[in-house]
């Protein structure tokens, strides 16, 4: 079934680190070949590649068969976010209540809903950068086992909660780690134990909390699937089948998953840096065409920006558009936005179109309502490096940006049926 396919995918993938390595993973086994981002790109026809950047961004790309032979050809991408938001834990993490409990400081990572991180259990994954000589080491560590979670304050103590409260991510959503028997320096030791080195020998770290709760294909009919990250792992894993089925002799098709999305993608390995463009760049190099060969190409290009959007709240119909409203298991979402806050226009609408009507795909649209200002995406952020014609498109989930998120089992073939017709 390929809802757990997908389940297995995002369990295995609690960061952005874990994800590009689950991609990797994926790659490898389909034949593709790791490029070095410090020397000069050595690609043919034929051929299969990826190259990473920070290890929590990734873009593939095939070359075509026939792209040696002189004629135009062009750029197929489809583009996910491998972030959600969270929690990162804080360098000087420990923090002692009345020598009785030991808290973990820790800061919010993107826009989260707040409340339903209280009382699930919580582990800890992310990187960390040891000595190794005289140079430094990259590990990616995931503890699998339950070991933190945020408490929530009984009613007794908070009788107006359910009348509305705000939470404070200083003081509210400090995960509890260790009790009196915790000493100074525990948390530490745990992950050096993790990663297989000394305390010394850690020079940093990327670390975060994840939500351990299980995953569930559920429903009446089986017809939802409820899962951590959902956001965007669901379009980073969709495109990522498509990407792997496509087939495109005449041209490159690219798959770019990028992290710090959540926070708006102004980082060294979000959409809105360089990296799209230096590949491509590097690309056309690298098969020895010329500038204005380059430009061309770009012209003629198109892209999906893949992320994920809000179907309709049972409870709550009233907070999405009356007409551009979209519904779990009734096709992929083409989304559109007067401000330009996804790329979508009418010829990349009509373009997408075609490819949904060619593959059986159904699709169908969504607006913020005029009332309510929406969130963005990385499309028009990654647009500013590299102006290819693209269309935003999602699926439709609830809970968005919870740790713990709800989807369609359908839509997940839908959306790599769609990503197949486009690359291919």
């Amino acid at each position: 079934m390929i809802a757990n396919e997908l389940l297995d995918f995002i369990r295995k993938s609690p960061t952005a680190f874990h994800a590009v390595d689950s991609i990797v993973d994926i790659l490898n086994k389909e034949g593709f070949q790791e490029l070095n981002p410090g020397k000069p790109f050595s690609i043919n026809a034929g051929g299969k590649y990826y190259i990473t950047k920070n290890s929590s961004s990734i873009i593939a790309f095939t070359v075509g068969d026939n792209i040696a032979d002189g004629a135009e050809y062009s750029f197929r991408i489809a583009a996910s976010h491998s972030d959600s938001p969270c929690f990162k834990i804080k360098e000087n993490a420990e923090v002692r209540i009345r020598d009785k409990y030991t808290m973990l400081n820790t800061e919010g990572y993107g826009g989260m809903l707040l409340a339903p991180w209280l009382d699930r259990p919580l582990s800890i994954a992310g990187r960390v950068v040891v000595r190794e000589g005289d140079g430094i080491k990259e590990m990616h560590i995931c503890f699998d086992k339950d070991m933190l979670i945020i408490p929530n304050l009984a009613i007794h103590m908070n009788r107006k909660v359910n009348e509305g409260y705000a939470y404070n991510k200083q003081v509210d959503m400090m995960p509890l780690f260790g009790g009196k028997d915790t000493e100074s320096g525990d948390f530490k030791k745990i992950i050096a134990s993790e990663a297989g080195v000394e305390v010394e020998d850690i020079l940093g770290s990327d670390l975060f909390l994840y939500d351990r709760t299980p995953s569930s294909v559920w429903g009446a009919n089986d017809e939802f699937v409820s899962s951590p990250r959902l956001d965007d792992l669901e379009c980073a894993y969709t495109s990522l089948m498509g990407f792997i089925d496509g087939n495109n002799s005449t041209g490159i098709n690219v798959y770019a998953c990028f992290d710090n999305e959540e926070v708006g993608s102004t980082s060294g390995q979000g959409a809105a840096s360089t990296f799209m463009y230096d590949v491509l760049k590097r690309i056309n190099i690298a098969l020895g065409k010329s500038e204005e060969e380059y430009i061309c190409a770009i012209t003629n290009s198109f892209m999906l920006s893949c992320d994920n959007a809000h179907a309709v709240h049972p409870n709550h119909p009233e907070k999405t558009d009356n007409t551009n409203a979209v519904y779990m298991n009734e096709g992929v979402v083409i989304k559109s936005n007067a401000n330009q806050k996804y790329t979508s226009d009418a010829i990349s609408i009509a373009k997408f179109r075609l490819i949904c009507e060619k593959a059986g795909v159904p699709y169908q649209f969504y607006a913020n309502r005029s009332d309510e200002p929406g969130g963005s995406t990385l499309g028009n952020i990654a647009m500013t490096h590299v102006s290819v014609p693209a269309v935003d498109i999602g699926l439709p989930q609830l809970a968005m940006h919870s740790p713990y998120e709800t989807a369609g089992v359908s839509d997940i073939k839908y959306m790599i049926d769609a990503c197949e017709a486009f690359y291919s």
